[in-house]
């Protein structure tokens, strides 16, 4: 009887230094062709995607009162129907709180106008040194100047155009919240149901869990630094003796939930208001001062400090998160950019926990 021979083992000389590095390199290339194109879908489908992100946003912080409701015996379909009037209704009760006192402020447009042209009329002397400056310049550098066109016929899109796009934007946000809301469960066992074995079933959900946390948090936190920032706000307001500082203050609160836009908007309402109550340019500054200043200590100092401490993120990896989503999506991009940071440290602590470096930025 013979013995059958095996085979000869083949060793492979070491691969070199340079194709160690070619492959390295193409393995970068394909990830960097990855995000490119990732980026450029998410830039492309932005009508569709930005209203589901925001659900799913929104319904990840409405889930716990749907949770909450589900545990006395309500169907999920009931439970995200009354989440989602709820939210409706906290919609409505904004817009009739900012509704009832710019209706007190248009009137007295005429009279802010006024005190406008009279307050621009100190400022010719400045700009009278500003132009001496200019002059005296364009003598120094032989330069003419620059100058700037302005096209007069640049097309303004119809509101019978626009409409339309906006009314379905926002029933596609609304039935991306509802279907969120009412399927959370089912998504999730279906999702646990495809993963191929227990450790990786445990990851998922694992991940499940942390977003929900997460997002949970952070909102909360939010919340809580935006509440108190609006006190501070209607208090210096009524200290400086402006009216309706507790109604100002109020709607700061709620005007810093989107962000960078937000605060903007504030700042030119309350120019408007330093404007009519006031006689004075340097007066009709002091109520934006005030805001400018506590908003620069909620943003600077108290918000990194606050979310730090709780979720130990990385201050600049907010900054460059804020940075991407708005570049993306505007201000609606701003307002998911952070949870959508907090989903991402989720799943990279969950499915590739070795490295180390998500457990050092979340914790």
């Amino acid at each position: 009887m013979q013995v059958a021979k095996k085979a000869p083992i083949v060793r492979l000389p070491p691969k070199s230094n340079t194709e160690i590095l070619l492959v390295r390199g193409s393995q970068t290339a394909v990830i960097l062709i990855g995000v490119v194109v990732g980026v450029f879908a998410l830039a492309t489908a932005e009508y569709i995607l930005m209203p589901i992100a925001l659900g799913v946003v929104i319904g990840l912080m409405l889930g716990p009162i749907a949770s909450r409701l589900e545990t006395r015996n309500m169907p999920p379909g009931m439970s995200a129907t009354i989440v989602v009037l709820l939210f409706i209704i906290g919609l409505c009760l904004f817009a009739l709180a900012v509704a009832a006192p710019l209706s007190f402020w248009i009137e007295r447009l005429p009279h802010i106008w006024a005190n406008l042209k009279v307050q621009l009329a100190e400022l010719k002397g400045p700009l009278e040194s500003l132009r001496g400056m200019r002059d005296q310049l364009r003598e120094i550098t032989g330069s003419e100047g620059i100058a700037v066109s302005v096209d007069q016929g640049v097309s303004v899109e119809s509101m019978a155009t626009l409409a339309p796009a906006v009314l379905g934007q926002v029933l596609i946000f609304f039935a991306s919240l509802y279907f969120f809301v009412a399927t959370r469960h089912q998504t999730r066992i279906a999702i646990l149901r495809l993963c191929f074995n227990r450790r990786l079933r445990w990851r998922v959900a694992h991940v499940f869990r942390d977003i929900e946390r997460l997002v949970s948090d952070y909102l909360i936190s939010i919340s809580i630094i935006n509440i108190l920032e609006g006190i501070a706000v209607g208090i210096g307001l009524w200290i400086v003796g402006v009216p309706s500082a507790a109604m100002w203050g109020a709607l700061a609160i709620l005007t810093n939930f989107i962000v960078f836009i937000g605060p903007a908007v504030m700042v030119v309402v309350l120019f408007v208001i330093g404007l009519a109550e006031f006689d004075t340019l340097g007066g009709s500054l002091l109520p934006v001062a005030i805001y400018l200043t506590i908003n620069m200590i909620e943003a600077q100092f108290v918000t990194p400090m606050v979310i730090g401490k709780r979720m130990t993120l990385n201050p600049f990896v907010v900054l460059l998160a804020l940075v991407f989503w708005i570049w993306l999506w505007g201000p609606f991009g701003g307002f998911i950019a952070v949870p959508a940071l907090l989903i991402c440290y989720a799943l990279a602590r969950n499915i590739i926990p070795d490295t180390g470096w998500a457990d050092t930025a979340l914790r």
